[in-house]
């Protein structure tokens, strides 16, 4: 590793502006997934830890809210700013850790830049409404300020862009953050924390608690009651037990939870486009994403020449470290989620699916890395059908009719994201009108911006990250009544 690299891989957590080791001394190990070489070790923290880093965040925040909004947007500015100047860096960093390709990792880093950038403008647009009197001679207003001091639990599959969708927002707002990202992809939190208090972000502002395990610091993470905001993304399962730990102290709520995405290719559809479309989204940092295409659908008329299509385009992508200029996609995060899709796929076998190509790891490449697969023949009843498989496995059914479609597109707990390919103009519209997800992507699979309200329904999550919506999660209104 290069000098710039190593400048940012940092090996302690970041809590009031001090660079610090755990209270008990005990550090975890991240290691490369491609190779499974040790990159550097974390401290891994605790209750302690977690509780320091919120009481020093309550006491930065009162401050940091009481500076102008162009104050706060001239430091995130700085802040976007040193992002992108340390992009090759940062991207370097999270295929390190992540294993996803330079290219995709460039991607997302470029992504954190324009959420960060984005927010920074949002910080000058956060108005209130000067309202009509109730009882004359009344003056009466509403006026929205920070909600106060912000937990952020971010997931391993985007470890740079889902910090900058959630801390931009709660900066611009005047809020302060304490960042636990997930255990396997700590140091891209770690170098974005370094670049943010270079940018001038002052100590207390912006908290990073590394730990092995989530468990002991989300606990109190909602169960501190100093903690008026927790902005999650991961699993549907650890939402739900997060949503119930924050209950008693009734905090406000982001969830990003799991997806069942549906990805519908009917008969008049252009099949090229949607095979492109299917590779861009279903095999997407290798199936590890809340938004791939999970269940793709396709109708009678064009089903074997869509699979033959799809096979055909699987050969041209190349697995491989993240790092060689040839490979187009990377390793599994670890050996639970290699175990995981092996399961998933030799059950829907078992129980009818047929297997076109891979189906295996690929020991030859790496221990975490799994086959480019395509099933076929499969139907709803399948295991598979109701699992986020969360890696590079295409599993195709058939539909007859639109009607078909739509409802087995919604028969899911899950509502993130679906697609769709057809180029019949009144089914796009009665697809906007029943589709029961929070986005929608016609013709297009890759949609997803900083000004994109990313969100979903149903067990899908709750609130809304990116767009002009995405400041108010951070944001609480006040009435105020001034009587003459």
């Amino acid at each position: 590793m290069n000098n710039d690299v190593m400048e940012l891989i940092k090996d302690k957590s970041l809590i009031n502006g001090q660079w610090l080791n755990a209270i008990s001394g005990k550090k975890y190990a991240v290691f490369n997934p491609a190779t499974n070489e040790l990159i550097t070790s974390v401290p891994d923290m605790g209750q302690a830890d977690t509780k320091l880093a919120i009481e020093k965040a309550e006491q930065a925040q009162k401050l940091w809210a009481k500076q102008t909004a162009k104050q706060r947007s001239i430091i995130l500015k700085r802040w976007a700013q040193l992002v992108e100047t340390n992009l090759e860096v940062l991207a370097t960093i999270l295929t390190l850790e992540q294993g996803k390709s330079l290219t995709d990792a460039k991607g997302e880093v470029t992504s954190s830049v324009n959420y960060i950038d984005w927010f920074a403008n949002e910080a000058m647009r956060i108005n209130g409404d000067v309202l009509p009197p109730s009882v004359e001679g009344n003056f009466e207003f509403v006026k929205k300020r920070a909600v106060g001091v912000v937990a952020a639990i971010t997931p391993w599959n985007f470890p740079n862009s889902m910090i900058a969708r959630k801390v931009a927002p709660a900066l611009a707002a005047g809020c302060a953050v304490v960042i636990k990202p997930a255990e396997d992809t700590p140091l891209s939190a770690l170098a974005l924390a370094k670049l943010a208090e270079q940018a001038g972000i002052p100590a207390g502002v912006l908290n990073v608690i590394t730990a092995s395990s989530g468990q002991e610091v989300g606990q109190e993470l909602c169960a501190n009651p100093i903690v008026r905001k927790l902005s999650f993304t991961g699993s549907t399962e650890v939402g739900k037990i997060l949503s119930r730990q924050c209950a008693d102290t009734v905090k406000k709520l982001s969830l990003e939870l799991g997806g069942n995405a549906p990805f519908m290719v009917f008969d008049d559809a252009d099949l090229d486009a949607a095979v492109q479309g299917a590779i861009a989204i279903k095999f997407y940092n290798s199936g590890q994403t809340c938004i791939c295409a999970n269940r793709l659908l396709v109708q009678d008329g064009i089903y074997d020449a869509f699979i033959t299509k799809l096979q055909e385009a699987l050969g041209k992508l190349r697995l491989g470290n993240g790092l060689q200029p040839d490979s187009t996609h990377g390793p599994l995060i670890n050996e639970k989620a290699i175990q995981k899709v092996g399961s998933i796929v030799k059950k829907a076998l078992e129980q009818g699916a047929r297997l076109i190509q891979g189906g295996t790891n690929l020991p030859e490449i790496g221990k975490q890395f799994f086959n480019f697969t395509i099933l076929a023949d499969v139907t709803p009843d399948m295991d598979v059908f109701k699992t986020e498989i969360f890696g590079p496995v295409a599993a195709v059914y058939r539909f007859k009719s639109e009607d078909e479609a739509i409802s087995l597109a919604n028969s899911t707990n899950y509502g993130l994201a679906a697609y769709a390919y057809t180029e019949d103009r009144g089914r796009i519209f009665r697809l906007s009108d029943q589709m029961e997800y929070g986005m929608l992507g016609i013709n297009t699979a890759r949609f997803v911006s900083e000004t994109v309200p990313f969100g979903g329904v149903k067990e899908s999550g709750v609130g809304r990250e990116g767009s002009v919506h995405g400041i108010d999660e951070f944001l609480e209104m006040h009435y105020v009544c001034i009587k003459n």
